[in-house]
């Protein structure tokens, strides 16, 4: 950190950040990675958007309006001026924003980081006790609340915390309201690159959840990585998709690097439905659209319907994408969907296939800037073609606000997401298993995403999820819990008819022993799988 240089006063995140020793060796080896030491990301955007003529172009998008990169700047500018100037906050304090996609959400997340404040944003879904955990363990100053999502928050802090409401325009107390009494005469925080904007608490596919800390330049960096290199977006692009703004993926993908590339962002009224998705990404005329495996596979059969004519570009993230759906997606809409990993901690994508040049069951190279190995438990690489842990170095990395599981995450300068992989000759990365859900049966190594797969290619599968059960002749069986499309039957015959179609598509030591047919299958707000919940009623050896 350039302390020297940094803006924020308030010094509770910098001080609560890992030891140099446990931090994870950040790489700008690109040209375009290196930022200047004095950096503010809004500021930097608007003035990237102001540089190539985009100020007049839309920028965010709903059915009710349109505005511009000019007129979001200076809604931004009147946000900031106001959390300073009338709130009395100073830079480094945290401010918690809670409410779905809207234009709302979006200016109050700009608003906040260009004033040299931490976002804290959160999943719309949070009940009064998770949103609790939270607030204890970043202490924000101010709340910014969706009118619609008060209930819990209030809840939540007891009284102890100012919440100023947005999304509601005939309250002269929202922040709409407050903010259009300031002049906007404000420039950005003059943050250094180091400064703190921002904090993403994990979405929670195993337990207890993690702030993980990103700076000014971390986000910068980013966008000249995957969005420069591989997605490659232009002004004329219209995003849409369904991961929440407090979901890194959603973040960059719906925020953050549109607005680097010129784009325009388009946020719905109504909440999305696969159906309704798929309707509005014909009339809004989307190019560009993210979400997760599971959706994109409910949404097929509509696409199949009515394809959306301008959509160019599908990108799919936050879990594994099976190979089926990947297929189903390209048979409805005829476009080969853009893969990618990566993780909240690593703030975006490091690993993606490329338009063009994907690899069947791949999910393609390292992004640019950064750079990727598979490793033994003692952190030694491994052979091409062999399984092992991810390990990943780059211009962004994981820092942990004040959480002892930093040390399993960065070692010796290396992030460990806590996956399993493969490379190939060719440099392409295939996924495997988290890492921790390796499945190892009388010998033989499972991942339970190959399996889930197979499944999922037979017609009577809606949805699955695949782990290991304790078993004392094998050490380990493969058990899958079945969510069957509407119609089928959950019996004997059928749980015969999945293994034998699980076993003519793979070896037989894969196929589950053990099926258990369900009506839903435990998931994040953001559409991962929560594999530790599947395990949590199946007694421990």
């Amino acid at each position: 950190m350039t302390a020297a240089l940094s803006a924020q006063t308030d010094r509770f995140v910098h001080d609560r950040l890992p030891p140099p020793a446990q931090c994870p060796q950040m790489r700008y080896d690109l040209p375009e990675l290196r930022i200047p030491d004095q950096a503010n990301l809004v500021g930097a955007l608007m003035a990237r958007a102001e540089r190539e003529g985009w100020l007049n172009r839309p920028f965010l998008r709903s059915d009710r309006i349109t505005l511009s990169y000019a007129e979001a700047r200076e809604r931004i500018d009147r946000i900031a001026q106001l959390l300073i100037q009338d709130f009395g906050l100073v830079p480094g304090n945290r401010v918690l924003l809670r409410g779905g996609n809207s234009i709302g959400m979006a200016l109050a997340w700009l608003g906040v980081v260009q004033a040299g404040l931490v976002a804290v944003a959160t999943m719309p879904l949070l009940r009064a006790k998770e949103l609790g955990e939270i607030l204890r363990k970043a202490e924000p100053q101010l709340a910014l609340c969706d009118g619609a999502l008060l209930d819990e928050l209030e809840a939540a802090a007891q009284g102890r915390l100012r919440i100023v409401p947005f999304n509601r325009p005939d309250d002269p107390q929202s922040l709409a309201s407050l903010a259009s009494g300031k002049d906007g005469q404000v420039q950005p925080c003059d943050t250094s690159a180091d400064d703190v904007a921002m904090m993403a608490f994990t979405s929670g596919t195993t337990g207890t959840p993690k702030a993980a800390v990103h700076s000014h330049r971390d986000i910068l960096a980013a966008c000249q990585a995957w969005p420069r290199h591989v997605l490659r977006a232009t002004p004329e692009d219209v995003v849409m998709g369904s991961p929440p703004l407090a979901f890194t993926f959603g973040l960059g993908g719906m925020l953050v690097f549109p607005m680097w590339a010129g784009a325009s962002v388009y946020y719905p009224s109504v909440p999305y439905t696969p159906e309704v998705m798929v309707r509005l990404m014909d009339e809004v005329g989307c190019t560009i659209c993210y979400t997760a495996p599971t959706f994109y596979r409910q949404m097929a059969p509509f696409a199949r319907e009515k394809r959306p004519r301008a959509l160019r570009i599908s990108v799919s993230a936050g879990e594994a994408l099976p190979l089926a759906t990947r297929q189903l997606w390209k048979e409805a809409t005829g476009i080969d969907m853009m893969d990618g990993i990566g993780a909240t901690e690593m703030f975006h994508i490091f690993i993606s296939s490329v338009p063009g040049a994907c690899k069947p069951g791949a999910i393609g190279p390292v992004v640019p800037g950064y750079t990727a190995k598979v490793v033994d438990d003692e952190g030694r690489e491994l052979p091409r073609g062999q399984v092992g842990r991810l390990a990943v170095m780059g211009p962004t990395g994981c820092r942990y606000l004040a959480d002892e599981r930093q040390r399993n995450y960065v070692k010796d300068g290396w992030n460990y997401p806590g996956d399993a992989f493969m490379q190939d000759e060719d440099g392409h990365y295939y996924y495997q298993a988290r890492a921790d859900d390796m499945i190892i049966t009388a010998g033989y190594n499972v991942g339970g995403p190959e399996v889930e797969d197979a499944l999922l290619k037979h017609p009577a599968v809606a949805e699955c999820g695949v782990i290991g059960v304790p078993d004392e002749e094998r050490g380990m069986v493969v058990k899958a819990r079945v969510v069957l499309k509407p119609g089928q039957t959950g019996d004997a015959a059928m749980v015969k008819a999945l293994q034998d179609h699980v076993k003519a598509l793979l070896a037989p030591f894969k196929y589950p022993r053990q099926i258990e047919f369900m009506s839903t299958l435990p998931r994040t707000e953001t559409g991962k799988l929560q594999r530790f919940k599947l395990r949590q009623d199946i007694p421990r050896s």
